[in-house]
């Protein structure tokens, strides 16, 4: 009976409020996340995953199974990852003074620094906020955090100045406390960090995911201005959209045992907005299966504009979309 207890206090014990880190907690008796920590969808089923998705072409109908409306301000959400059923971590951008364009390019960018903080929020299955977690410090430069992702034990993230051709920040943070630990400081702008968990090496994006980063993910941090320096750097060959969102599926046969990641995103082309996923391998930014969506939202964003998940439920792949601003709307889609 005493075990069962204990077992029972950890999976329901209130959340501890770590120490520095402002957070507000608006469901105080609710863990942040289940005990012991769920395997990432992605990475776990991503063998039923790719062999679905290679299946999918411009042709494809995709059907709308669940709609989830998260509660409160969520801000400008740039990444998403799901842990367990009913869990939702969304990282945001709160943006309290705008950057203003230069006439010129000044210093390597094209923009002033602007002003906001990074959000790490959570959310329930039924869309209710657990807590919001402010995982920059006030006055920072590096207030804008990209997509993310899920190994299982941390969140891999990025601070970032919102500017391209700037700094950057790797992070990773335990889904039950949200404390950012830094890991490296970057030369550049870095948006959507993603870990292999087999080499251990992370890969980030820069501003418009036109050039990849490959880091060892143990790496010692060095604060600014000591930058760490990337075990590579590689080019994105495909022009189809910008990446945003981005998770880890593992190493499969089919792709010759490499690396392989899932990312969505969109591109502006003619004053047309388009969306689109795609695997891409991890050392090489190639794509190898891509698929355009036109999917939008009731509020009328691209569906694949920034968080973006994917799991196997029930034998069917699920893709995980909340693309609007402010007032976010979570939307679950299958291939029909």
């Amino acid at each position: 009976m005493l075990r069962a207890l204990t077992v029972l206090s950890l999976l329901f014990s209130k959340p501890p409020q770590p120490a520095g880190l402002n957070i507000t907690i608006l469901q105080p008796d609710v863990p942040f996340v289940p005990h012991p920590h769920p395997l990432p969808g992605a990475a776990s089923d991503a063998k039923e995953i790719i062999r679905q998705f290679v299946e999918l072409d411009r042709s494809t109908k995709w059907k709308l199974v669940d709609k989830v409306k998260f509660e409160g301000d969520t801000y400008e959400p740039e990444g998403i990852v799901r842990i367990g059923n009913d869990r939702y971590f969304v990282s945001a951008g709160e943006y309290i003074v705008p950057t203003s364009k230069f006439n010129e390019t000044i210093n390597g960018t094209d923009r002033t620094a602007g002003e906001g903080f990074a959000h790490m929020i959570i959310f329930d299955g039924k869309g209710k906020r657990i807590a919001d977690a402010s995982i920059s410090q006030a006055k920072s430069l590096e207030y804008h955090n990209g997509g993310v992702d899920y190994d299982g034990t941390y969140i891999w993230a990025t601070l970032s100045q919102y500017r391209p051709n700037t700094t950057g920040t790797l992070v990773r943070m335990r889904p039950d406390t949200l404390v950012p630990e830094p890991i490296l400081s970057a030369a550049d702008h870095q948006g959507g960090a993603v870990h292999d968990t087999k080499s251990g090496t992370v890969v980030t994006l820069n501003w418009g995911s036109r050039k990849a980063s490959i880091w060892n993910g143990h790496d010692k941090h060095q604060a600014p201005p000591e930058f760490t320096r990337p075990k590579a750097e590689v080019r994105n060959p495909s022009s189809f959209v910008d990446y945003q969102d981005c998770k880890f599926l593992g190493r499969y046969e089919l792709y010759g045992s490499r690396p392989v990641m899932l990312c969505s995103g969109v591109a502006d082309l003619a004053n047309t907005r388009i969306g689109g996923l795609a695997i891409v391998d991890m050392e090489t930014m190639v794509p190898l299966h891509e698929v355009p969506v036109t999917l939008v939202s009731e509020l009328g964003a691209a569906m694949t504009k920034n968080p973006m998940d994917v799991a196997v439920v029930d034998g069917k792949m699920r893709l995980f979309f909340l693309p609007d601003e402010r007032n976010s709307t979570l939307y679950v889609y299958e291939a029909a």
